[in-house]
This record gives structure tokens, sequence and C-alpha cells, in this order.
């Protein structure tokens, strides 16, 4: 299973998400361009040590990733969507998109998608942070799979 995350604005998210995905065994891919240098410290604060135990693919842009995907799922996680990823039936080899933090993705990227799906949560907040709806989506993905680690 991959987490991509298309044009990521902070560093710290990014650095949560490489720990995370260390720690489940999950690859990430990073679609620039980001609202950061690579060589932030930021990043490597947050990801410490971590981030020697994660694949991670940096690409140019939307279209030098979707090159990459092949016959997996594309599965974006977006506010704008009514389908809950708790009643969404994954497959091992499922990407999950989140946007960046401001904007979310453009339409011509969630129309590419192979399914679009929304983390419930309560009416009166606009959404969570990144790195926390990664968390959530990966866990319920490795957890219908069974893929978690030991």
């Amino acid at each position: 299973m991959r987490i991509a995350l298309f044009e990521p604005e902070i560093a710290g998210n990014v650095g949560a998400v490489l720990r995370l995905c260390a720690c489940m065994g999950a690859a990430v891919d990073l679609i620039e361009p980001m609202g950061f240098a690579w060589d932030d410290r930021r990043v490597r604060r947050t990801a410490m040590d971590y981030i020697d135990h994660v694949a991670v693919t940096r690409h140019a842009d939307y279209g030098a990733f979707q090159a990459t995907i092949g016959a997996a799922r594309l599965i974006l996680f977006t506010t704008k969507s009514r389908q809950s990823a708790y009643s969404f039936d994954f497959a091992p080899d499922d990407i999950l998109l989140f946007g960046k933090e401001s904007a979310g993705v453009p339409p011509e990227v969630a129309a590419a998608c192979d399914a679009r799906l929304r983390i419930p949560m309560r009416p009166q907040v606009r959404s969570m942070n990144l790195a926390t709806s990664t968390a959530l989506a990966l866990g319920e993905a490795l957890r219908q799979t069974g893929s978690l680690p030991e």
C-alpha cells in the first residue's frame, strides 16, 4: 500500500506521515511542487531516524506520479465526498491520495481517482490535520486487508 501526498505545504506534516509509514510499512509518494524545501530540517525533525525506514519517491508533478500507478487503484481522501472510508473495501495495492493542506486536489485530479472517500467527522469542523487523516485512513485500509504489522 502506498500513501501519496499531492503538493504538501507543511514540512512537519510530511515528516509525521513519513514516520507513520515507516512504522506501518507503507511507501510514500510526494507529488511536487511542495511548499517547502525537501532538505527542510522540520521534515527530518518530525520524521526523526524513521525516515531511513520508509520508501519515499518524489515526483516532479502529478503527471509523473500518474505514470507510476499501473493497475493500482487511486483512492482520494477528501472532505467533498459523501462516501465513508469505513464503508469502502480496500485492496492491498491501493494508493491513498491526500491533497494539499490548503486546497486539496484540483478537479481534474479528483476526477482521475477510482474512488473518493471521506473520514466522518462532526459537521461543525472543516477538516483534520493531514497526518491525522493519513493515520486513520492507512490504519483502516491495512486492517481491512489484513496487512497490519504485528
